[in-house]
């Protein structure tokens, strides 16, 4: 029997290649009364990259229940190429004729291309700092502090909130009065007096997978032509990656 050396195994396992694999979940909207708003229904296209998968692409299709049948109402695609916590964003709610896209020239820039309901637009320009989280991007920023989240440590990071056209200092620490139930509880709040005041924390739920399984508090989906639902989205995961979604 032939022994392949150890440094060639080495060399082996170092180039398997990335398996294309899916992360597949929908979480269902309830306001706080308990009535059901609507329902997200998510689809992420990555790879299987060193045995933790790596997310490519983000779907999230906004389905509520209509006259008719189920209607979806809103969609949003995102890009993690050059980013998994600053991914590409392009939202459509064609009801309010509502569009917000962020993409970025350079390594340094965000640009911001907001649609609003009352038919103004706005462009703008944000800085990009090493620590800047956008959209969805913040739920691979979890995964890739879960150790800190476990342990139950704080974590300071910038969050680009778009209708501002800044990004602003966010607090990630554990949820003391949590509104939701989960393995992981957490909340995100401003690092920021006057705005804590104007801005109340988002709860998010995980499981012990690190998959988000509950979320409260302000969505990005449209209520009206002034406001933005707040919500409690409970989530169900229907398909996992082969590979763990933490390193």
């Amino acid at each position: 029997m032939t022994l392949i050396p150890r440094y060639l195994s080495v060399l082996a396992i170092a180039a398997t290649p990335a398996t294309a694999d899916v992360f597949q979940f929908a979480g269902a909207a309830e306001n706080p009364d308990g009535e059901a708003l609507y329902e997200e229904q998510h689809r992420i296209e990555g790879a299987c990259e060193n045995g933790v998968f790596q997310p490519k692409t983000h779907s999230v299709l906004y389905v509520r229940q209509a006259d008719e049948g189920s209607e979806t109402f809103a969609e949003k695609e995102l890009d993690y190429s050059r980013s998994d916590t600053r991914p590409t964003v392009n939202y459509q709610q064609p009801d309010f004729q509502e569009s917000l896209k962020i993409s970025y020239a350079d390594t340094s820039t965000a640009n911001i291309a907001w649609q609003q309901p009352n038919g103004d637009k706005m462009q703008t320009s944000v800085d990009v700092s090493e620590d800047l989280v956008v959209d969805a991007g913040f739920d691979n920023f979890v995964r890739q502090n879960w150790n800190k989240i476990v342990n139950g440590d704080s974590i300071r990071f910038r969050f680009l909130v778009p209708a501002r056209g800044a990004s602003y200092s966010f607090i990630l620490e554990p949820a003391p009065n949590p509104p939701v139930n989960a393995e992981h509880l957490v909340q995100i709040r401003p690092d920021n007096v006057f705005l804590t005041l104007l801005v109340d924390p988002i709860t998010l739920g995980y499981n012990n997978k690190a998959a988000l399984v509950a979320y409260s508090g302000l969505t990005n989906v449209r209520k009206n032509a002034d406001e933005n639902y707040t919500a409690t989205i409970r989530y169900t995961v229907s398909h996992y990656p082969e590979c763990d979604l933490t390193p």
